[in-house]
Parts: C-alpha cells; sequence; structure tokens
C-alpha cells in the first residue's frame, strides 16, 4: 500500500479511536464497546503489519470470456448414435 494510503488508513484509525474513547465514557464497559475497542486493536495491528509489507503486485485483468451460442434447435439424432445413455443403465442394442 503506497505511504499515503498507510497515512490515511492511520489517520482514520485514530479518528476511529477518539469515537469510541467518547463511546466508552459515555457506555462504560458495555459489552458492545468491548467488541468495538477489540476490532480497534485488530486495525491497529493490521495496518501495522500492512505499513511493514511490501505490496504485492496487482493480478491481471481477466480476458473476456468467449460467448458460445448454442442454438435451441434439436441435435442431429445421429450425434447419439452409440452413445450410452447414462442414468438409464447404458445404451441398449435392442429392445425388446
Amino acid at each position: 500500500m503506497p505511504t499515503s494510503e498507510i497515512a490515511n488508513l492511520r489517520r482514520a484509525i485514530g479518528q476511529l479511536r477518539q469515537c469510541i474513547t467518547a463511546l466508552e465514557a459515555q457506555y462504560g464497559d458495555a459489552t458492545v464497546v468491548k467488541r468495538l475497542v477489540n476490532d480497534l486493536e485488530r486495525l491497529d495491528i493490521d495496518a501495522e503489519d500492512l505499513g511493514q509489507s511490501r505490496p504485492t503486485p496487482a493480478p491481471r485483468a481477466a480476458t473476456p470470456m468467449e460467448v458460445v451460442v448454442v442454438p435451441d434447435t434439436p441435435y442431429d439424432p445421429a450425434l447419439w448414435h452409440g452413445a450410452d445413455d447414462e442414468g438409464v443403465g447404458g445404451y441398449q442394442a435392442h429392445r425388446g
């Protein structure tokens, strides 16, 4: 992450810390406030780790997928001549 983005992240975490501190003053040790404090600590740790790591190259843009048009017309029955009919017990040469 470029330095300016890490600086913006740190600034946002600092602002969030101020808000959570104010909430702690209002709500005390409420469970929800404790969770916010825990989340803030996690964000702080992750931001520190991110600041110490090297950026990885962005993945290449995906190539557009080829569109294959499947016609609505029935298939030629000769296409299936001699093929097993899965789920029905296999191909049967004669019925009788």
